[in-house]
């Protein structure tokens, strides 16, 4: 992380990525310092006072570094984001626009959606806007998020499975892909997550009850690859299954090992066996390429195991995810080699000396030239996470939202389970290694 991070301050500050071959700064997203923000609560987590303290004086704008720190400039600036976010949702269903000019408010879909919304985009909000109605007291971030369920529970198909394209007018789903990798992951596993946020109370059943029925859609996309029976996710388009799984839904062995133990002891088992297979592909998607890092999807053939399909690696942490929440909910070691087998592919292809790129071609090893945001504020943390103690960020004080930033979950009073009401943040003191910095 340090490696990481000290390249990103020497030669991209400020800036939203850095490219460590060109050793310069990107803004890919605007302008917005992104490397700056996503890193904050890895750098608090990992105990790194100084490094957090530099970014503080920068930026603010996460409730993850809030719930932390207690800091209430990131709180300020949070409010201040998601009021700026908020016209995206002036649509007739209320399901939001997936892109806005933060500084004019105009709300838009992109072209290539045909002017639909993305269900990941738009199913993808609920945690950090009901975390910060929760901690500002205000309750309209929250009506804002949750109504857009409400919206997709009245077109919700038998089978859990909604289209990745939906009209934000008649909040109808279009005809389009059935998937558990890009753009429909993070749905379903909010879905779990609002619900554990919510303490598990009766305000919040219905989300569990869509995604217990969405998992049930997800086994239905399950088969088995000959010779080494790997199990995998199918995507879904009309009536045919396409036997194509993305790296990405390799974040889908975690979410299953977390909702695990809400169901019944014979069904629970049978959720974490799935969790259990599904993370055995995923590791093998790392082990069966000549650098031990995964493409970006793989393909299912008779008799062929599994094929990369597209073939860069981006430092993706999905596969990580996964091994840290098996390992913390089974306790089996073998998680941990794992995740330390897929750091060392890392280490070994990826970090140069001005930071870590992604591979063009996980077969070649041919390097590209940037350094994702997400390796240091997910890859990282999750690996970091994978081999510390278990009450360092533990699940039941903690939620992780899609892009690994926790938020502290806030103990509700009163018979409707979900009151708003203004959280105290847990001011810590930094990580684990604040005794050796003395």
């Amino acid at each position: 992380m340090l490696h990481a991070w000290n390249s990103y301050v020497k030669y991209a500050w400020g800036m939203d990525e850095l490219q460590p071959q060109s050793k310069n700064g990107v803004n890919s997203f605007g302008g917005l310092g992104a490397t700056l923000v996503d890193s904050l609560d890895t750098l608090y987590i990992m105990g790194l006072r100084d490094e957090f303290q530099k970014a503080r004086e920068v930026v603010g704008g996460l409730l993850s570094a809030y719930d932390m720190s207690g800091d209430k400039v990131f709180l300020e600036k949070a409010k201040d984001i998601a009021d700026r976010l908020l016209p995206a949702w002036d649509t007739t269903s209320g399901i939001p626009y997936n892109s806005i000019n933060l500084a004019h408010g105009r709300a838009h879909n992109f072209g290539w959606t045909n002017g639909d919304s993305i269900l990941a985009d738009s199913g993808t909000e609920q945690l950090e806007f009901i975390a910060l109605s929760q901690r500002t007291g205000d309750p309209k971030y929250q009506l804002k998020a949750e109504n857009v369920i409400r919206q997709l529970q009245k077109i919700y198909p038998s089978d859990g499975l909604l289209p990745i394209y939906i009209n934000p007018q008649s909040g109808q789903a279009s005809y389009s892909t059935i998937t558990f990798g890009a753009m429909g992951d993070s749905f379903y596993e909010y879905l779990l997550k609002v619900w554990i946020q919510g303490n598990k109370t009766e305000s919040v059943k219905h989300y569990r009850q869509m995604w217990e029925t969405s998992m049930e859609g997800l086994i239905s996309l399950t088969r088995q690859t000959t010779p080494s029976n790997y199990t995998y996710i199918c995507e879904k388009s009309g009536g045919s299954l396409s036997h194509k799984m993305d790296e990405l839904a390799c974040f889908a062995p975690g979410m299953l090992a977390l909702g695990a133990s809400g169901y019944g002891p014979e069904k629970a088992k049978q959720i974490m066996n799935l969790a259990e297979e599904l993370a055995r592909t995923c590791y093998n998607f790392y082990q069966t390429t000549p650098t031990k890092l995964a493409g970006e999807n793989y393909y299912f053939h008779a008799e062929q195991d599994m094929n990369v399909g597209t073939s860069w690696n981006i430092l993706r942490p999905e596969t990580v995810e996964s091994l840290m929440y098996l390992w913390r909910l089974t306790g089996n070691k073998t998680y941990q080699d794992w995740g330390w087998d897929i750091f060392e592919a890392f280490e070994k292809n990826s970090r140069i000396a001005s930071g870590y790129v992604g591979l063009r071609d996980v077969n070649s090893g041919e390097k590209d030239d940037k350094m994702q945001t997400f390796f240091l504020a997910e890859t990282l943390k999750y690996l970091y996470l994978l081999f510390s103690p278990p009450s360092v960020v533990s699940f039941d004080e903690w939620v992780f939202n899609t892009e690994a930033h926790p938020l502290r979950i806030v103990p509700t009073h009163g018979s409707n389970g979900q009151s708003i009401e203004t959280a105290k943040p847990v001011v810590r003191p930094f990580g684990r290694k604040q005794g050796k910095q003395g």
